[in-house]
């Protein structure tokens, strides 16, 4: 893909999906993280699980936005999770979201292109509850180094 192609793609609408979290899965996240589990709203940390699990995209999908290939590694380079109010457990949440930007840099040694997307948690009124923005680091390898 050339610069001039990924100059198109900020503003990439992301295909939206619906996502609902079990009540079980409260206790199922408290036992991971080695906390109590709440007793009525869900963690914080659930409003990023839906937006990935809800979202009409896999990793797959946004890498080929970047014509990346998953076997090059893409990688998690950061993660801003705003959650503005509490979700609730068998809820069911819109997912939205829109690529951001795709930047290519390079590096004394590697060339690599940082991706970031953002997704949009709304409730049934349409209020949106949470928000992330990811930035995912996928290296430019090669292919006679494949």
């Amino acid at each position: 893909m050339t610069l001039e192609e990924f100059a198109s793609l900020p503003g990439t609408r992301l295909r939206s999906g619906r996502i609902s979290i079990p009540a079980g899965e409260r206790l199922d996240l408290a036992a991971v993280l080695g906390s109590a589990a709440p007793t009525d709203a869900l963690h914080p940390l659930h409003a990023y699980i839906a937006m990935q699990r809800g979202i009409g995209e896999s990793i797959e999908d946004l890498c080929h936005y970047a014509d990346f290939e998953m076997e090059d590694g893409p990688m998690m380079g950061s993660l801003d999770l705003e959650v503005f109010e509490d979700l609730q457990p068998d809820t069911e949440y819109t997912v939205e979201g829109e690529l951001v930007d795709l930047v290519r840099k390079h590096g004394s040694r590697f060339t690599f292109d940082l991706m970031t997307f953002r997704e949009h948690l709304y409730d049934a009124s349409g209020r949106e509850v949470a928000r992330t923005t990811n930035t995912f680091v996928l290296p430019r390898i090669p292919k006679e180094e494949r």
